[in-house]
């Protein structure tokens, strides 16, 4: 498979691109990994097909090109690989890893830069991911909300976390020392991404509680209409997960959420996160 130059496919009007020519299992140019890079940027979340010989020590060196790996703060990584963790739903199981509208781990100070995650085992038919554009999200709002956000402060709690059943079925049997406590940070609700320098709408509805100096009746109305405006359908792309499949996405502007429409089926990922900074 040749490795450069790379194709760029768009899958949606709002974001996503697939990327074709290159596989990430070799040892990539630097040209070839700058150009990944940029497609990330101007897509916000990246998808390679047909990657079906991708080993574990591979994926994590690929993921290394972009950035410092780091460990999940709650569930332990696969044995020899710390900053690798799976990601399953097995076919007992009823409830997702994470199935709701969300930015990885929002709770910590330097949330992740990026995620990424590669298909092992999936079921017959379901299981989709979909991804929402924060940049839209922000620009599509009147200027007098715009305003008023840009000045605000969000808290994002891991504990709001916890109602996904099987995120605490992992805590439990492969849960770190961290799993013990809750974790919370507070950051911009409109957060200005450090590479792009454009603005988007930096809260979600897995992890945000509440904003900064804000009363409840106040917030709670104001936080149910960004959760529904910063995922309405033309903001978002879906992507259909084959063997071989990875995803890359940008959490400083883009949320996903896998669909949970599988039950009695297994699904199982190997998922890899990078390094972030704290949002301004």
């Amino acid at each position: 498979m040749r490795n450069t130059p790379i194709e760029v496919r768009p899958i949606a009007g709002a974001l996503g691109a697939e990327i074709h020519g290159v596989s990430i299992a070799e040892e990539l140019p630097d040209e070839t990994i700058a150009a990944i890079r940029q497609a990330l940027l101007d897509h916000l979340v990246i998808f390679f097909r047909d990657q079906t010989h991708l080993p574990n020590d591979r994926f994590l060196a690929f993921a290394k090109r972009f950035g410092r790996t780091v460990e999940y703060p709650f569930v332990k990584g696969i044995e020899g690989f710390p900053e690798i963790i799976t990601v399953a739903k097995l076919e007992h199981e009823k409830v997702n890893f994470g199935g709701v509208w969300h930015s990885d781990t929002t709770y910590l100070e330097e949330p992740p830069l990026g995620t990424l995650l590669a298909a092992r085992e999936l079921p017959p038919y379901g299981g989709d991911t979909l991804f929402a554009n924060q940049y839209l999200a922000y620009e599509t709002l009147s200027p007098a909300m715009r305003h008023m956000l840009d000045g605000l402060r969000g808290v994002s709690d891991s504990a709001k976390a916890d109602v996904t059943r099987t995120r605490e079925d992992r805590v439990k049997s492969d849960g770190t020392e961290a799993a013990k406590r809750t974790l919370h940070a507070e950051h911009p609700v409109v957060r200005t991404h450090p590479e792009t320098g454009r603005r988007g709408l930096y809260v979600n509805t897995a992890h945000t509680t509440r904003f900064v100096d804000m009363t409840g009746e106040e917030r709670a109305g104001l936080l149910g209409f960004l959760f529904a405006h910063q995922t309405r359908p033309e903001f978002t792309c879906r992507f259909r997960w084959a063997p071989g499949s990875v995803a890359f996405w940008d959490n400083r502007c883009a949320l996903h959420n896998p669909v949970n429409d599988y039950h009695g089926f297994r699904r199982v990922m190997n998922r890899i996160t990078l390094a972030g900074d704290r949002p301004n």
